[in-house]
């Protein structure tokens, strides 16, 4: 082995260049599969995060405008939801609705403590919405029972927030904010980690109502749902609960317009798939970007091939078996695919680390919510391995038609050759 070693080692240095610029090859096909595996990994886990934010089993209900005239009303017209909606939600559907939540919004609140002054928006929710959300809590407690019953003005504060009124998230638990002329008392903290924007504040759903005077209007609903977790299930829950509404509000059960359903866990189902198919393509795409690389390692190799003709023409008449010609073409293949496939892969690693500290965690605001588009943009270690082994068993076939070729080589063929 280590003769041979020495052999392919000195045919390498003889041709610098040529060896150069097939090992480039090599290094950029495995380097572009890299990168592209790892901008893959950036949208994956922003979806994979963006759904993780919500509970798989949440229906969210918003109104819409009519698109068909019923009943003597023309279409067009705007749907609005009262607390009559969250009744109907939990009266009716008692075998698929477990629990009914809802959310009203209040922007453009000036909140003051002290010398510090923040525009901040109030985001009115029911105590379900920490586990229909995920809010995550790092400090004190989550709206309750009694403080929707009775109004209270409290409020739970982002840590940023935490930390620019009150200098640290410890400090601001049971503090006193002023918001609107209203006294607020901060009950807990909740993790905006990667969120961006004004202030956003979660406060009891009926304070937002009674202080800014929304009445009984209700923007948006929230349910929990047991049994609705397939598309079948889905469109016949969404279909009963459409009918359910249009009753009460007089439109067309069958305009999907009127009422805007989002079931998550459908949702979540269709995104896992569409990633799948993402990480195929990606596989797809660098696969390719592999093979000139391959077909680079293929052709330097029958050059070699034909330059050693003589050689193994030689070997073969001094009694060589064909297996070690076979194995030296081979392990020639294997060296150069493996040394430079390496190079490629830690650079392509090198990359999606770098990509990770530049743009690792891009963030949207739609519709109030805030979005991840990419995030922690790098490859596992066991998958690029995989890669380079792909790569190192392609050079092996490369390499196995041109050491086929050499093994078949007649004796006196070889050293009539010039």
């Amino acid at each position: 082995m280590y003769d041979s070693l020495l052999e392919i080692w000195a045919g390498l240095k003889r041709n610098k260049l040529r060896t150069a610029l097939t090992g480039l090859s090599v290094s950029v096909g495995i380097f572009l599969l890299i990168v592209l595996l790892g901008a893959g990994n950036g949208l994956i886990h922003a979806f994979e995060n963006n759904s993780g934010q919500w509970a798989m089993d949440l229906v969210r209900v918003w109104p819409g405008m009519t698109s068909r005239p019923y009943g003597g009303l023309e279409s067009g017209r705007e749907i609005k939801f009262d607390r009559r909606d969250i009744e109907l939600s939990g009266r009716d559907f008692p075998d698929r609705v477990t629990a009914v939540g809802a959310e009203n919004s209040q922007g453009g609140v000036t909140v003051v403590n002290g010398t510090e002054v923040q525009s901040a928006s109030f985001k009115g929710v029911f105590p379900d919405y920490r586990d229909m959300s995920r809010v995550k809590l790092v400090a004190g407690r989550y709206i309750n029972r009694t403080d929707l019953v009775n109004s209270r003005k409290v409020m739970v504060i982002g840590e940023k927030a935490a930390r620019e009124l009150f200098g640290g998230v410890d400090k601001a638990v049971g503090k006193m904010l002023k918001a609107d002329g209203n006294m607020f008392r901060v009950i807990g903290i909740y993790s905006d980690r990667g969120q961006w924007g004004s202030m956003e504040a979660h406060v009891p759903f009926t304070t937002v109502q009674t202080i800014y005077n929304k009445g009984k209007d209700v923007q948006s609903l929230m349910l929990r749902v047991n049994g609705v977790d397939g598309q079948e299930s889905s469109e016949a829950f969404n279909k009963d609960y459409r009918r359910a509404l249009a009753a009460r509000h007089r439109f067309d059960p069958e305009d999907e317009s009127a009422v805007w359903l989002w079931n998550t866990s459908v949702g979540a189902k269709e995104s896992a798939m569409a990633m799948g198919m993402l990480r195929k393509a990606l596989w797809i795409v660098g696969l390719f970007t592999l093979l000139s690389g391959v077909v680079g390692i293929s052709n330097i190799m029958l050059i070699t091939v034909k330059e050693r003709t003589r050689e193994f023409g030689i070997r073969k008449a001094l009694g060589a078996r064909p297996a070690s010609i076979l194995r030296s073409v081979l392990l020639e293949s294997v060296i150069i695919t493996a040394f430079f496939g390496y190079i490629g892969l830690v650079a392509g690693v090198a990359a999606t680390e770098y990509m990770n500290v530049v743009a690792g965690s891009q963030t949207v605001k739609v519709a109030g919510m805030e979005m991840e588009v990419f995030k922690d943009p790098t490859v596992d270690m066991p998958v690029a391995l995989q890669a380079l082994a792909v790569l190192v068993a392609a050079g092996l076939i490369a390499g196995f038609v041109p050491a086929r070729k050499a093994v078949r080589v007649k004796p006196v063929e070889a050293l009539n050759a010039r």
